[in-house]
């Protein structure tokens, strides 16, 4: 883990630059310059598209931060100056899915655009760059892990990190998500290409990405997340499953629509 990148330093004045949002920064860039590409490949705006993922993920980044503070409420009451110091690290992703799908919509409807199509164009931008924010989150020693004994373990001082887990192993469940994450995106990119209806990418990243999370819940040990059974179904196992079965549901049901017009 290493929070700190470097330091620039001006006499008295410092200037910090932390890993994590050198990653967000990273995954930010990459998930724009994906959307760009894709639209040139399907014959949308490019600018316009580019323009919307930006707004998309920086209100995603807003909401995964405002969902974090509402878990640590209390702490953040006493702290309130905190809520701002997103370098720490501290995201929640669902948060960022929920406080973008109004304005994506809003979009959608505002500029006449298809929104099955938007949604395969976005889908892949979005993983790019929620993979890369994992690794924000393990330099942050956010989204920890349980311990374990295997060789893999990473060690975390953060204080973001359970007192009583603090520097044994743990499992390196940010970068399980990141390589998830980078597996996914490459079959949505493989999709994209050879998709038989519109909104079967985004439909793919809504049936998926709640698998990948669902198992990687299982290795995680940071209870704060919470739990709606505790110790067996987590907040975000929960919110997996529903998100699932509406997406199963609704590509089923193009895909009936698909075969009915042959």
């Amino acid at each position: 883990m290493h929070p700190l990148l470097f330091e620039l330093h001006f006499g008295s004045l410092s200037i910090p630059f932390h890993t994590y949002g050198l990653m967000i920064a990273i995954g930010f860039i990459l998930g724009v310059v994906t959307v760009r590409r894709l639209a040139r490949s399907s014959g949308l705006d490019p600018d316009q598209c580019a323009d919307l993922a930006f707004w998309l993920l920086l209100l995603g980044f807003v909401g995964s931060r405002a969902l974090f503070v509402l878990t640590r409420f209390s702490y953040f009451l006493e702290n309130p100056m905190d809520v701002f110091k997103v370098w720490e690290g501290g995201l929640v992703f669902f948060g960022g899915l929920i406080s973008s799908t109004g304005f994506a919509i809003w979009y959608f409807r505002k500029h006449k655009l298809n929104p099955w199509k938007m949604v395969d164009l976005l889908s892949p931008g979005l993983v790019i760059a929620h993979a890369f924010g994992r690794l924000g989150c393990l330099s942050a020693g956010c989204c920890y892990g349980k311990p374990t004994g295997a060789p893999w373990g990473i060690r975390l001082e953060s204080e973001l990190v359970d007192f009583s887990l603090r520097g044994i192993p743990l499992h390196p469940t940010q970068l399980y998500e990141f390589v998830s994450l980078m597996i996914l995106f490459a079959g949505l990119i493989w999709v994209f290409r050879t998709k038989r209806i519109d909104g079967q990418v985004g439909l793919t990243y809504f049936m998926v990405y709640p698998i990948i999370r669902s198992v990687i819940e299982v290795f995680r040990g940071d209870a704060i997340r919470g739990f709606v059974v505790e110790g067996l179904l987590s907040t975000s196992q929960f919110i997996s499953a529903l998100v699932f079965l509406a997406a199963l549901m609704v590509l089923r049901f193009r895909l009936k629509i698909l075969e009915s017009k042959r």
